[in-house]
């Protein structure tokens, strides 16, 4: 919700008011549903399922949905605003498609961490708890930083669906340069039994097969029934040892395993050949495209949450790679970037409402921070995590919606701040959990699954 405080001069007003303050204009309608008081009983557990688009690097506010055009043009860039389909509400001129569907998008302006750590603010992100300490760099997973990902809490709470599991991450995990992984991204103190599985795959390549659930090309299926026949000997002649609790839960996670190479429905929910040649262009033939298409067939088969990772591709410079546009940011962002991040972005949102699944399926767009206001010497923008821009859609999410302002440079919130505490639970609340629903650590101690409040504007 936009709200104007304080007391301001009339030309001040006219200047917060106008598309270079906010890229929308008083009165849109837009603002104006923005800021109708509604009850947010009606969005509690209307998604059954959430699909999470994750920018690895940290996407730019102001060529996505945050665009400056009356700032100074180190700050705006050369790129120029578009409308869209909420009257009054302008993004970056390279998201055309997009810029058709926003009347199912709600978008905030002023997300903040104050952290310009990948990692560190990137655990936020994921978790909904703040790094230890923030602005620290390469922190490697565990203790302080320890806290279950938003994906291994929602598959501890709703559990597994068939063989499948309740969260799954792909098409590999989040790391910084030297491959070190960031924390955040798995179950932590929760325990094993709530990690998100990790599918490590590129869905684009011609002979794309998932290497965790598929028999290598080698094993026929009378070898690998014989070999299945074998372990149960061998299980049978170690009956004792098996009443161990850890061995016991191995033997879980084993059968778990041997029902996923086993299950026709399991091979289906990968099997993207199945989709027509129009379909998948229309998504991108490129890993991402293909991976978020690879999640919309998963989040069909029954799985609870599926994020989708944006992580480095084959050709990323490596003083810029990813969303991390450190240099050369008009180019990276017109050529490699928001092209395929627009035309999945959007096939996405068309693809769920056409099959009539959008009104149940949460979408969200976020990375783990924003780009600084300035361009540097190399023409690129450095870490911000002062302000930045996301958006939700679908799942009792309010679309054509707008929460929160940036201030006349894109640079810090000037109203509506949302920390990553809040989208979390705006998430859970979403999924049918409250903020306030309780986790237990490894001491047995009662823990809120999130400390943020949802984000009642935009539900």
């Amino acid at each position: 919700m936009i709200k104007i405080q304080g007391k301001f001069s009339r030309r001040e007003l006219l200047e917060i008011g106008s598309l270079s303050s906010f890229g929308l204009s008083i009165g849109s309608p837009a603002v104006a549903s923005a800021m109708q008081p509604r009850s947010i009983a009606g969005s509690f557990g209307k998604a059954k399922r959430c699909i999470v688009l994750f920018m690895l690097g940290g996407p730019p506010q102001h060529e996505t949905w945050d665009p400056k055009p009356d700032a100074p043009a180190e700050v705006r860039g050369e790129f120029k605003p578009i409308p869209t389909a909420t009257p009054g509400l302008h993004v970056g001129e390279l998201m055309p498609l997009t810029a058709k569907l926003t009347k199912q998008i709600a978008v905030l302006r002023a997300m903040a961490t104050d952290d310009n750590a990948h990692s560190a603010s990137g655990y936020w992100m994921l978790t909904g708890y703040p790094h230890s300490p923030k602005n620290a760099e390469n922190s490697l997973p565990g203790p302080p930083n320890d806290w279950p990902s938003m994906a291994a809490v929602v598959r501890h709470l709703k559990g597994d669906s068939g063989p499948l599991p309740g969260s799954i991450r792909l098409p590999e995990e989040i790391w910084n340069t030297g491959r070190l992984l960031w924390p955040g991204q798995d179950a932590g103190w929760l325990g094993s039994h709530a990690d998100p599985w990790l599918v490590t795959c590129d869905p684009n390549a011609p002979d794309f097969r998932v290497p965790d659930i598929a028999l290598p090309a080698e094993l026929t299926t009378e070898r690998f029934e014989q070999r299945k026949n074998f372990l149960a000997q061998l299980n049978r002649s170690l009956d004792k040892i098996q009443q161990n609790p850890a061995l016991e839960r191995w033997g879980t996670w084993q059968n778990k395993a041997i029902d996923l190479i086993r299950t026709k429905e399991t091979q289906n929910a990968f099997s993207l050949d199945q989709e027509s040649d129009s379909m998948r262009d229309r998504y991108g033939r490129n890993r991402f495209g293909q991976s978020v298409l690879l999640a919309r067939r998963l989040v069909e088969s029954g799985v609870s949450l599926v994020q989708v990772n944006w992580t480095r591709w084959k050709d990323d410079p490596d003083n810029a790679p990813a969303w991390d546009t450190h240099a050369k940011n008009a180019e990276r962002l017109k050529t490699v970037l928001m092209p395929p991040m627009d035309q999945a972005y959007s096939a996405l949102l068309e693809d769920l409402m056409q099959r009539g699944m959008l009104e149940d399926t949460l979408v969200v767009w976020m990375g783990e921070f924003g780009r600084s206001p300035k361009h540097n010497p190399g023409g690129g923008r450095d870490h911000w995590g002062h302000v930045f821009s996301g958006a939700l859609a679908g799942g009792g999410v309010q679309g054509g919606t707008v929460y929160g302002a940036s201030d006349r440079q894109g640079a810090f919130p000037l109203d509506g701040r949302v920390e990553p505490q809040d989208i979390t639970a705006t998430v859970y609340h979403c999924l049918g959990f409250a903020p306030s629903t309780e986790i237990h650590d490894r001491l047995g101690r009662p823990l809120a699954i999130s400390k943020g409040s949802p984000i009642e504007a935009i539900l």
